[in-house]
């Protein structure tokens, strides 16, 4: 999840993956798949990166979780 802000200063999170559609027309106007929107004062180029950041979290924290497993596995089979 992401958080962004509306219009009027209220922030709020919203799960990047239901995002269908981000527009500029001039404020950000953000889709979801369900056809609800939100104007947000975020641009564009700001919620991509929110999204990629967020992504990255998830990427690096599996690969993280792989690791201490593998770890755990290589100490119960020495013992």
């Amino acid at each position: 999840m992401i958080k962004l802000t509306r219009i009027n200063g209220v922030e709020f999170l919203i799960n990047n993956d239901l995002i269908n559609i981000i527009e500029s027309i001039p404020e950000t106007k953000v889709v979801l798949q369900n056809k609800e929107y939100y104007i947000v004062q975020e641009s564009f180029d700001e919620i991509i990166d929110k999204i990629v950041e967020f992504n990255a979290k998830i990427i690096d924290k599996g690969a993280y979780l792989s690791e201490q497993k593998a770890i755990l596995d290589k100490e119960r089979m020495e013992e």
